[in-house]
């Protein structure tokens, strides 16, 4: 199951590798977006795959849509001059780790029902 998506990563790399394709700087911002929103949507996936409920269809539409989404935000933030590239990288770089702490806990055996973590009002207050 592992093995096509490696292969395909392989030869990917190869194509791009032996083809010495350069891309130009001003586009940095945005593969590297394309690029965490894929890494996303493998965590996503690999979490779902196992906690038994992987879908191929949200998967690929989650790849699509997130990259598309993530792109846009950016290519607006150019247009105004900010850099608005920092939020999806941000939101997707926590979505990551989320995903990768919640592999772990799944695969040490661990991932019991989440804690409830109480509100602020719940909280005592001094005084």
């Amino acid at each position: 199951m592992i093995i096509l998506p490696l292969f395909s990563l392989l030869i990917g790399f190869l194509i791009i590798y032996l083809l010495n394709v350069s891309v130009p700087l001003g586009y940095g911002d945005y593969i590297s977006l394309i690029i965490l929103a894929s890494l996303d949507a493998m965590a996503g996936g690999a979490r779902a795959r196992l906690e038994s409920h992987f879908d191929d269809a949200i998967f690929i539409t989650g790849v699509i849509f997130n990259s598309i989404a993530a792109v846009a935000m950016a290519y607006i933030g150019d247009r105004m001059g900010m850099a608005l590239y920092l939020a999806p990288m941000v939101a997707l770089g926590v979505r990551i780790y989320y995903n990768i702490g919640h592999i772990r806990r799944l695969l040490m055996g661990r991932a019991g029902a989440p804690q409830k973590i109480p509100a602020m009002s719940e909280l005592e207050r001094p005084g």
